[in-house]
């Protein structure tokens, strides 16, 4: 098996006298779709804020693509090839899919709006940028859309946008918090194969509770309850275990 590119060991986050992520320890691999489920205040987007440096851990160490993240802006995370998504689209409604893709690419090719220099040569015209908008944009889906202002389109479709924009600062490891919540079924079906396509140049790490999408997305299950890890292993594995069925997915699973 590769070597994770995102691996956390030990992983605790206290507020106060609550534990909402108590000794939890994952690794995420390239090509493989790593699920986190678990009823709400399980502690699973605290565990993926943990992850991407919006929240520091009390313990434990995280490390992406070789580098300790301790201490790191979430930022810096970023740069290091770490992408996420929220449980709330979070694009720019009044700009263009395009424009919305195109701050994101800018990112990362050290262009500083504060740099007088750079006043003087429009975004258009950078083509590095340009060619790293189109790429994530005809990833996502959203070719169609490039001149279309982001406010108007589909929850569906802002949710392939804030994909899209991840895309464009060409990470290595995909964090995906709930990017099916809201949606109807053909738009989930349209996300279901976005990162299906995605997987194989990404570790990915998925917070969902549509579970129909998690058994059909998923390589590897952690099941999370109070804080704590109460199952990890194959969708089968996790499916079958006694805990799991009692404490979240039911009989019927």
């Amino acid at each position: 098996m590769s070597q994770p590119l995102l691996s956390a060991r030990n992983l605790t986050k206290r507020f106060g006298g609550l534990a909402a992520v108590n000794d939890v320890s994952v690794d995420l691999l390239r090509d493989r779709i790593h699920a986190v489920i678990g009823p709400n205040g399980a502690g699973k987007s605290t565990l993926t804020n943990l992850l991407s440096g919006d929240l520091p851990p009390t313990s434990g160490t995280i490390t992406l693509n070789g580098q300790a993240t301790a201490g790191h802006s979430p930022e810096s995370i970023s740069r290091l090839g770490l992408g996420r998504s929220y449980q709330k689209t979070n694009i720019f409604g009044p700009f263009t899919v395009w424009d919305n893709v195109r701050l994101a690419a800018q990112s990362r090719e050290g262009f500083s709006p504060w740099n007088p220099l750079n006043w003087l040569s429009p975004a258009h015209r950078l083509s590095g940028i340009n060619l790293r908008c189109e790429r994530a944009i005809e990833l996502a889906g959203l070719t169609h859309r490039t001149q279309t202002v982001a406010a108007t389109i589909s929850h569906g479709e802002q949710r392939q946008l804030e994909i899209a924009m991840t895309l464009a600062t060409e990470p290595t490891v995909l964090l995906l918090d709930e990017p099916l919540a809201g949606m109807g079924q053909a738009e989930a079906e349209r996300m279901v194969e976005l990162l299906l396509k995605l997987k194989k140049d990404h570790a990915m790490m998925l917070v969902e509770h549509d579970m129909d999408a998690v058994f059909t997305l998923a390589d590897q299950l952690t099941v999370m309850v109070n804080g704590q890890v109460i199952a990890s292993g194959s969708p089968e594995q996790v499916r079958a275990d006694p805990m799991v069925q009692a404490a979240y997915l039911g009989e019927e699973h």
